[in-house]
């Protein structure tokens, strides 16, 4: 059995470049080049509603990733935006969505793995642009977590914050932030927004920002890595 799982978190931006080119095939060049077990994603349906997926089911499925229901609406990818795409070797356990307090919807998924090191618990954010609701978001989160079984887990996402994240970790007892490097604006990246926290019974092996082309110009974002194990 492996020793090692591999996740990444991207905001696709709906598959719109800083080219202002909407080319999903892009996207999942990206995406593929991680060589992720898990991708969290974010803004991986059109705004407006129905909210259609940015990034086509059949391509997804094309490229040997299964995306996880979270009982979002029909022709969607995600829930709020978020969505997660697996391998066929990690095994979905419980999933759920999680609305979040703020001026502008929000919310968050949540799925319980098992995975070729054991069961993780992923969860997947956007976060707010004003620094209040970030801080409300990420501790409605920090709840939802206590209310389940205990599991080893993971936060990744879109946290939005430009400066240090000792105050997204004040509101997340139990998780520690990832200093992951800077991902925002992709052509020249001059802030971390992206990140990951994980909890007790999480390893972290090794992480990274992925900049290789054609990541500078698919998103606004470059994605982010982590690799890990459950620690003894």
């Amino acid at each position: 059995m492996a020793s090692m799982l591999r996740i990444a978190s991207y905001n696709l931006q709906k598959c719109v470049g800083v080219d202002l080119q909407r080319r999903p095939t892009r996207s999942m060049v990206v995406i593929r080049a991680l060589k992720a077990d898990v991708v969290v994603l974010q803004e991986a349906d059109k705004r407006l509603p129905p909210r259609p997926a940015a990034l086509p089911h059949d391509l997804v499925r094309k490229k040997g990733f299964h995306h996880i229901d979270f009982g979002q609406p029909k022709g969607s990818l995600g829930f709020h935006g978020n969505a997660m795409l697996v391998r066929p070797n990690i095994e979905v356990l419980d999933t759920s969505g999680l609305d979040l307090p703020g001026l502008e919807p929000r919310g968050a998924i949540r799925a319980d793995l098992r995975t070729p090191v054991g069961d993780i618990r992923v969860i997947g954010v956007h976060l707010g642009l004003i620094r209040r609701y970030r801080l409300l978001q990420l501790g409605a989160v920090a709840r939802a977590v206590r209310r389940l079984p205990d599991m080893p887990t993971l936060i990744a996402g879109d946290f939005n914050e430009w400066g240090s994240k000792a105050a997204l970790d004040a509101v997340t007892p139990g998780f520690d932030f990832l200093a992951t490097g800077r991902t925002f604006p992709a052509p020249r990246p001059i802030a971390g927004l992206d990140g990951f926290a994980y909890s007790k019974g999480i390893e972290v092996r090794d992480h990274g920002v992925l900049t290789r082309i054609p990541a500078h110009v698919a998103s606004d974002h470059l994605p982010i890595w982590l690799e890990l194990n459950h620690s003894s």
